[in-house]
């Protein structure tokens, strides 16, 4: 069933069905417009509310609580939900509305292309058949005249006092007339023919052609919209299987809040290493007065054999002052040792930062390396740079890492004093014989703890800075024994050291030192000068040669370097 067959004189009804048409298809997109701009919305009042409720946060302040971790990564899949929402609207606004406006206006354009073709169909057969009624009106004209003439003739004819003159005019006046009511009859006869065919033409092959293209047109729009309807749907269904991972995701978020991890993270962050206090004792202020033996006053029992009284028991300062413990905190001052801090959290800050002091000499160390491996390739291939040009680096490479070793000893010193302090209430580190290596009272230059709490060694000795190497606290009793110590061997100071702290000797570059004791894995050298005054040097700020033999070979030894 067609348009052109079935509906050959509805064609303002088609014009009206069309544009009809086409201002549903607008609508349509519209609506496709209002939805994609909801999504919009939608996702970015998503991603304002993950921003709000997930700030940026410092290092420190990272969410260790399980119940935290999972309500950030529920977070992280809402914005990554919210994402796909605005996927929803993007595909929206490209396949679905992007191309109803494409095809709308495509649409026009070819409904006003036939709209023309058919109006100009009409018109030419409007004209047609003007042409026609024209020839009839003058044929219908003339055939009058043509009667007119007639009557005037035979009314002369039959008179006979008509002159034959007048009778002959009448006669050649009715022979013109009938030779153009003739001549107009043809013509009309013509016309009436030549408008028949053209509007069999018109009815039975213009109009159907153009109201099938219409009918094609309009057949096309709908399979359209049935495209886009399915388009609509099928934007949604690609986004679906990441959504559901995305609420996937918020599911196994909220199996692993687990409630005895954020309990132990509670005792870890807030545990001050501090022991209960003891029972307060009674404190009888009655003791001055004179009693009766009848008398039934309670009196305070006497320290029998001469026990003193336990400590635990004694009202001190100290105690006094972890009554806050109990109470309410008074606010200290962030110091730079964290000595404002309960034991056990500051054993962890301090902990904490040597870990990240280390890493980062590591850097320094990597680096130097780097620049050293380089020097040595420029100055076997000359052409390839100045080794000179690598020094002032190469120096404040140094200068960092004599920086960065200062830190690391400094803290560790802390950390020693307050894992001391610990292991005097629960015996938690070991024994001082892991350090066997070092004389009583003095740790090693180059001391370091392990990732392992409460233990120490010794770590691998570094090569101090030249310009300011780093230099031990205290060897207070390494100088203890009145008898000197043989000469092992020999060094010359590759750089100079200024040895300010106590234990450390000062000297000079390509001063000959004579060796008294070997480095034992720290970094330090202890050594001798010609006056007798001793001390540790930077081992890898001096040449060293081990002798077997006397002091006097290694006098000598020293003698041909100097």
């Amino acid at each position: 069933m067609t348009w052109g067959t079935e509906l050959w004189d509805q064609f303002e009804n088609l014009d009206k069905h069309t544009q009809w048409g086409i201002d549903f298809l607008e609508r349509y997109s519209k609506f496709v417009k209002e939805r994609l701009e909801i999504e919009q919305t939608y996702a970015k009042q998503l991603r304002n509310l993950v921003k709000k409720y997930c700030p940026k946060r410092s290092k420190d302040d990272e969410p260790r609580f399980s119940s935290c971790v999972s309500f950030y990564s529920i977070l992280n899949e809402l914005n990554d939900y919210a994402g796909q929402r605005e996927v929803v609207a993007e595909e929206m606004g490209h396949k679905v509305y992007g191309e109803l406006m494409r095809y709308s206006q495509d649409l026009k354009s070819e409904r006003k292309q036939h709209l023309q073709e058919g109006r100009k169909a009409q018109q030419y057969l409007d004209q047609c058949w003007k042409q026609m009624d024209n020839s009839k009106k003058k044929f219908e004209r003339e055939c009058k005249e043509a009667e007119k003439s007639q009557i005037s003739y035979d009314r002369l004819d039959n008179d006979i006092n008509a002159t034959k003159s007048e009778v002959e005019k009448a006669k050649s006046q009715l022979y013109l007339r009938t030779h153009s009511a003739d001549e107009s009859k043809n013509e009309y006869a013509a016309q009436l023919q030549n408008f028949n065919g053209e509007q069999w033409k018109h009815f039975n092959v213009a109009i159907p052609q153009i109201f099938k293209n219409l009918q094609d047109m309009d057949e096309r729009r709908t399979v359209k919209l049935g495209e886009t309807y399915r388009s609509f749907a099928d934007v949604e269904r690609r986004v679906v299987p990441i959504i559901s991972k995305c609420l996937e995701g918020m599911v196994t978020a909220a199996k692993a809040v687990d409630q005895r991890k954020d309990s132990a993270i509670v005792v870890e962050s807030f545990k001050s290493g501090f022991e209960p206090p003891g029972d307060y004792p009674f404190e009888d202020y009655s003791q001055n007065l004179s009693r009766t033996g009848s008398d039934n006053t309670i009196s305070t029992p006497k320290n029998e054999g001469g026990v003193k009284p336990d400590p635990k028991h004694s009202i001190s300062k100290t105690a006094k002052n972890k009554l806050w413990l109990f109470g309410k905190k008074p606010k200290a001052p962030s110091l730079e040792d964290f000595s404002h801090l309960p034991p056990e959290q500051r054993r962890k800050r301090l902990q904490a930062r040597i870990d990240e002091l280390s890493k980062e000499l590591q850097k320094e160390v990597d680096q130097r390396d780097a620049l050293n491996k380089m020097k040595d390739v420029y100055e076997k291939n000359p052409q390839m740079g100045d080794p000179q040009s690598l020094q002032p680096k190469i120096s404040e490479t140094m200068c960092n890492m004599e920086k960065l070793r200062s830190e690391i000893h400094k803290n560790e010193s802390w950390l020693s004093e307050v894992e001391g302090k610990v292991s005097t209430r629960g015996d938690r580190r070991p024994s001082a014989d892991v350090n066997h290596h070092a004389p009583h009272g003095r740790e090693s230059p180059e001391g370091s703890y392990t990732d392992v709490p409460n233990q120490e060694h010794r770590s691998p000795p570094h090569q101090p800075d030249p310009r300011q190497a780093h230099q031990p606290d205290e060897f207070d009793d390494e100088f203890d024994d009145d008898d000197p110590l043989p000469v092992i061997g020999h060094c010359k100071a590759l750089y100079s050291f200024s040895g300010q702290n106590e234990g450390t000797l000062l000297m000079k570059e390509n001063e000959v030192l004579y060796i008294i004791e070997e480095d034992k894995g720290d970094g330090w050298t202890r050594a001798r000068k010609q006056s007798g005054e001793e001390g540790y040097v930077p081992t890898s700020y001096v040449e060293i040669a081990m002798e077997k033999n006397s002091k006097g070979l290694a006098m000598m030894n020293a003698a041909s370097w100097m």
